[in-house]
C-alpha cells in the first residue's frame, strides 16, 4: 500500500439504502476521513461485486471497504484478489467462505426470524424480489430506532432478488483470508444472529471486535458513533 490515506467505501445490505450510513458518514467527514457510500444494486452477488470494483477502481489510493448484512458478501467478493483494499469492516454483517450463501449462513445458528419477515413477488428480470413487510419492519429490522424513522426507513427500504441471497461466495478465497477484518456486532440482530457474527469474526481472525449491548441489525442507524469507532480504528491501522 502507501502513505496515502485511505477511502472508506460503505456498502449496505438488503432491505436498507446508501442513507443508512448518514450518522457514520457525518463522524468520519469530521475525522477528514474521505467517504463514498455506494448504492448497491441487490440484483446478483457477482453483479454486486462488480459495481462495488468499478467503484473501488475510480477511487486514486487504498480503500477500506465496509459492508453491512448482505453488503459483507458483496465486500468478501469484491475485495478477493484486489491490491487496493487495505482493510474490511463487517458491520452486522456476512463473512462467507467460499462457497457460502447469505441464506445458507443466516441459519446456521439458531436466532433469525427474518424468513417469516419477508413478502415476495416475482419481477420482469426473473425470480423473485424480497422485501420485510410493514407491520414487522420496525421489530425485525431496527427495534431500537424511533418508530417514525422505523416507517421511513421501511418505506425507502431496497428490496434484494432470492437469487442475490442464494448465491454462494464465487472467490476461490475470501478477502478475510489475506486482508485484515474488524467487525461490529449487534447482540440483538434478529436477522444475522449474533453468534453467526462472533463464529465468523473469530474465523477470520479479525483485529478487532465490538459488540453493541441491544443493538438491532440496523445497527448502521441506531449505533452510528459504534460503527464510526471500528472503521476509523480500521482506518488509522492500516
Amino acid at each position: 500500500m502507501t502513505d496515502q490515506k485511505p477511502t472508506v467505501v460503505l456498502v449496505h445490505g438488503a432491505f436498507a439504502e446508501s442513507a443508512s450510513w448518514s450518522g457514520v458518514v457525518q463522524r468520519l467527514q469530521e475525522r477528514s476521513i474521505d467517504v463514498v457510500a455506494v448504492g448497491n444494486p441487490l440484483r446478483s452477488l457477482q453483479g454486486d461485486a462488480a459495481y462495488v470494483r468499478d467503484v473501488i477502481a475510480a477511487i486514486s489510493g487504498p480503500v477500506v471497504l465496509v459492508g453491512h448484512s448482505y453488503g459483507g458478501m458483496v465486500i468478501t467478493e469484491a475485495a478477493a484478489g484486489s491490491d487496493k483494499v487495505a482493510g474490511l469492516v463487517y458491520v452486522c454483517a456476512f463473512a462467507p467462505d467460499h462457497g457460502e450463501s447469505a441464506i445458507e449462513l443466516s441459519g446456521r445458528f439458531p436466532g433469525s426470524t427474518l424468513g417469516q419477515a419477508l413478502t415476495g413477488y416475482p419481477v420482469s428480470t426473473g425470480g423473485n424480489e424480497l422485501a420485510i413487510r410493514r407491520d414487522v419492519f420496525h421489530q425485525q429490522f431496527a427495534a431500537d430506532v424511533p418508530a417514525e424513522r422505523a416507517a421511513v426507513m421501511h418505506a425507502t427500504q431496497r428490496p434484494v432478488t432470492e437469487l442475490a441471497l442464494t448465491t454462494g461466495l464465487t472467490a476461490a478465497a475470501p478477502a478475510w483470508a489475506s486482508i485484515p477484518s474488524w467487525f461490529v456486532i449487534g447482540d440483538a440482530d434478529l436477522c444475522i444472529p449474533a453468534q453467526l457474527q462472533r463464529f465468523q469474526a473469530n474465523r477470520a481472525g479479525a483485529k478487532s471486535v465490538r459488540e453493541v449491548p441491544g443493538a438491532s441489525h440496523a445497527i448502521s442507524v441506531s449505533q452510528p458513533d459504534a460503527v464510526a469507532a471500528s472503521i476509523i480504528e480500521a482506518v488509522e491501522a492500516v
